[in-house]
């Protein structure tokens, strides 16, 4: 029977691990979208208060709008995490393929349930982002005639 050299058992883990890859790819890529919908509801915040210092309001109720600003931010915050976390655990998911293949161990069951837990982050970055979307939409009137 043929061995087969080191260069083969790598290259078939670079193939294994080019699917992860693409895959930080796209988390990468929700991560850009997400931070620039807190950076806007940072700005938008900001210039509500601003505006609330150059007009106070005659009660002391706080501004409805800051408190659903507040909320979408708590919201993509935890998307963000949620991604990061996805990412994080992705790339451990690559790691142990390598480690796995140069240390000889069956590194199945472990990256199995490290890919489980990233699914069920990402899904749950994606319903914290859903949701900040519906709040953020919720309240808007266009103009009619």
């Amino acid at each position: 029977m043929i061995q087969e050299s080191p260069i083969t058992d790598i290259a078939q883990i670079i193939q294994l691990a080019v699917a992860p890859v693409f895959l930080l790819s796209g988390i990468g890529a929700m991560l850009a979208v997400m931070t620039n919908r807190l950076s806007r509801i940072v700005d938008r915040a900001r210039r509500v208060e601003a505006d609330a210092i150059v007009k106070p309001a005659e009660t002391d109720a706080p501004d409805p709008e800051l408190e659903l600003l507040s909320r979408r931010a708590k919201l993509i915050g935890l998307s963000i995490g949620l991604c990061t976390i996805t990412a994080l655990l992705v790339s451990t998911v690559i790691a142990i393929l390598f480690l796995g293949a140069f240390l000889t161990f069956d590194a199945a069951v472990l990256v199995a349930l490290l890919f489980i837990a990233a699914m069920l982050a990402f899904i749950a970055a994606l319903l914290f982002f859903l949701r900040e979307v519906l709040l953020a939409t919720a309240g808007l009137r266009f103009w009619r005639r």
